[in-house]
């Protein structure tokens, strides 16, 4: 994972939770991972990473996620497995 990566995925499980990460650093993260990123409807965008499908909302009126999408986004993640610590054990 390279160190962009890792520092995107470190502010997505960072508490208090981060308001100033960009929606096409999140994409580039979400490719590496290996997921599908498919348009939906309007500003949605359906997710299938590890075989589990979510939805994110791609942020209207600027290019950082809120609060609440982050923690969505979190937990999105969590369930399809992805974690820091996850991939510190396949660093070490």
């Amino acid at each position: 994972m390279s160190h962009k990566h890792r520092n995107v995925l470190q502010a997505i499980y960072h508490d208090p939770v981060s308001a100033n990460i960009q929606w096409r650093e999140v994409e580039s993260l979400l490719h590496h991972l290996g997921a599908e990123i498919e348009p939906s409807h309007g500003a949605r965008f359906r997710i299938v990473l590890n075989r589990r499908e979510f939805f994110l909302h791609h942020p209207h009126h600027s290019n950082e996620f809120s609060k609440q999408e982050v923690k969505h986004l979190r937990e999105c993640l969590a369930s399809a497995g992805v974690s820091l610590s996850s991939y510190d054990e396949d660093k070490a």
